[in-house]
């Protein structure tokens, strides 16, 4: 095994044009206090909400010096359609600040909470660097449990077989049907 740098879906000699983007964005949920390790892992194939969190995460940090973290920022859907979807919707997720603060309202905060986490001793770089090596090593892969979430959005039911859920099954159940397929 080794591990090659990606060229994109396009230029990739393995995949020939059959890779689909995927990303992950974990987030922490309301002020942490409940489970302050916690996180809502975001998962997505659209090319449209990856670049826009890239370069939204990549403005929020620079603007706020570094921290991102501390930012209280919120998830935002949104709509848009081109002549390239025949001006029907595209909907992508994008990161903002926080519905009622400004920027600067948001990097002051940010400034404060990071003041307040650093003097209670929480080193902040520590622990992003103990995620990057986390997700280097593959510890934070996908939970069994996850799967067959991840395997209806690269291989939704649409696509070949067909699986069958009564009228009033719920995505649960969809998805419980969806991976049963799929291992056997």
């Amino acid at each position: 095994m080794e591990t090659l740098p990606c060229p994109g879906p396009d230029g990739c000699q393995f995949a020939s044009g059959g890779c689909k983007a995927y990303a992950r964005l974990n987030v922490v949920i309301g002020d942490g206090a409940g489970d302050v390790m916690g996180s809502f892992v975001l998962r997505t194939t659209s090319y449209n909400t990856i670049r826009t969190l890239a370069a939204r995460l990549h403005y929020l940090s620079a603007v706020s010096g570094g921290r991102l973290s501390c930012l209280p920022l919120e998830l935002k859907l949104r709509g848009k359609s081109t002549t390239m979807s025949y001006r029907s919707a595209i909907y992508y997720v994008d990161l903002v600040v926080r519905s009622g603060l400004t920027l600067e309202q948001a990097v002051a905060e940010a400034v404060e909470r990071h003041a307040t986490r650093a003097a209670a001793g929480i080193d902040q770089a520590a622990l992003d660097e103990a995620a990057r090596q986390g997700f280097a090593n593959g510890a934070f892969e996908d939970l069994d449990e996850d799967v067959p979430a991840v395997v209806e959005e690269f291989y939704p039911s649409g696509q070949g077989e067909v699986v069958q859920v009564s009228a009033n099954g719920s995505l649960k159940d969809r998805l419980k049907a969806q991976a049963s397929r799929l291992v056997s």
